[in-house]
């Protein structure tokens, strides 16, 4: 659609109100001076609906309704006829399996609705359908609300009694005891922290003024391969981002290599740096030791398929999903450990890319294993989203 045709009184693009990290989350005052919420992991968006005419606009103000259909009808159904509201869009997932039922925020299916395919998204609609997780009103018929306090958008939110099953507002508490506890029991359900808001502020497009406290922990790695920056050149070659792994299975003769992420914020002349530093490292493409390298067959279907049917992940493997981009990677012998910070997993997998730490030269590269990762409370997102798609078998 276009947005043109849209008429109310915050029109777009409206760019969401950001936050700045902190460590803990911060005490409460008298009279309490900000409310605190869970930070949902998924797509931001902000939503304007004129009648029939729906537009959600992403993080970055590009449109996003072709790709959720699904909620661009719960929003017809569940919003007002004229509103702007601020959101997430999310997708619940049930895992499989015989244990007791719970059922957590999938990024990865998320992601997936980001296909070219109209037919791929229709059918994504039909089999995960996503859900609208509100947090603020921006707009309410011909009243727009950006200048208001938070405390006054609330109310207005409130008033519009978002249950579900496809539209919600979104859980807060004025308590930090009670903002302590979901951001321990929460993250089993796939979401990433606490935010904390200032009830008295105005609506602040694009600003840091808010904020958030997320999960930060550390995990030893086995560094496998790397990529080359977009920058790079023959003459000056430059490392994009350390690939990463970990053994599915601590000690055993078979045990498998994981890939389980990247890390790749560094500096230009350390980017230099690290691809000198690695190159005794590096397998030679067409030897013995390349076709024993447990990312060997990356690119090749015949390999690489079997492989992830088999549960095994490797770096930029052969799906629908990678198409024509560029996942090649310089292979390395996998005898280096480093020490990375993370905030949480999302499966086998961390959701985030990583922060080198340090270097490990004390660890045993097979003794890096899932079984060091704290394993999150298991938490059941039905309490928070109470009939949500996908929370039930």
């Amino acid at each position: 659609m276009s947005v043109e045709n849209l008429n109310l009184p915050v029109q777009p693009p409206i760019r969401p109100m950001l936050a700045k990290s902190v460590a803990t989350v911060p005490a409460q005052a008298r009279p309490p001076s900000h409310v605190y919420e869970p930070k949902w992991d998924g797509f931001r968006a902000i939503v304007y609906r004129d009648g029939d005419l729906v537009h959600i606009g992403s993080r970055t103000g590009k449109p996003m309704e072709r790709y959720f259909p699904d909620v661009v009808a719960a929003v017809r159904d569940a919003l007002p006829d004229r509103c702007v509201v601020d959101g997430e869009i999310v997708i619940a997932q049930v895992p499989e399996g015989d244990g007791e039922v719970r059922s957590h925020l999938s990024f990865d299916l998320l992601s997936q609705r980001i296909h070219p395919a109209a037919s791929r998204v229709s059918m994504l609609a039909e089999t995960t359908p996503a859900a609208l997780v509100v947090f603020d009103v921006l707009a309410l018929g011909d009243d727009g609300l950006l200048d208001r306090p938070l405390a006054d958008r609330l109310e207005v939110l409130d008033g519009l009694g978002l249950t579900g099953p496809l539209v919600f507002a979104t859980p807060r508490t004025l308590d930090a005891a009670v903002a302590a506890e979901w951001f321990e029991v929460f993250e089993g359900a796939g979401l990433d922290g606490v935010m904390a808001k200032p009830l008295d502020a105005a609506y602040q497009p694009n600003k840091r003024a808010m904020v958030k406290i997320k999960h930060a922990r550390t995990a030893d790695v086995v560094l496998a391969g790397y990529r080359l920056h977009k920058t790079s050149t023959a003459e000056r070659p430059l490392l994009g981002s350390l690939l990463l792994g970990l053994y599915d299975d601590d000690g055993a003769p078979d045990a498998s290599l994981q890939f389980v992420g990247v890390a790749a914020s560094f500096p230009e002349a350390r980017r230099a740096e690290l691809v000198g530093e690695l190159a005794d490292l590096v397998v030679v493409p067409g030897t013995p030791e390349a076709d024993e390298h447990p990312w060997s067959g990356w690119s090749d279907p015949a390999k690489a398929l079997p492989a992830a049917e088999a549960g095994d992940r490797l770096p930029g493997a052969v799906s629908r999903w990678t198409g024509g981009k560029d996942l090649s990677f310089t292979p390395l012998r996998p005898e280096r450990v480093l020490e990375v910070g993370y905030d949480h997993m999302e499966g086998t997998r961390f959701r985030h890319t990583t922060q080198f730490k340090r270097w490990r030269p004390d660890r045993d590269p097979a003794s890096c294993t899932y079984d060091q990762l704290v394993e999150p409370v298991g938490f059941d997102l039905t309490e928070l989203l109470p009939g949500a798609p996908g929370t039930m078998r």
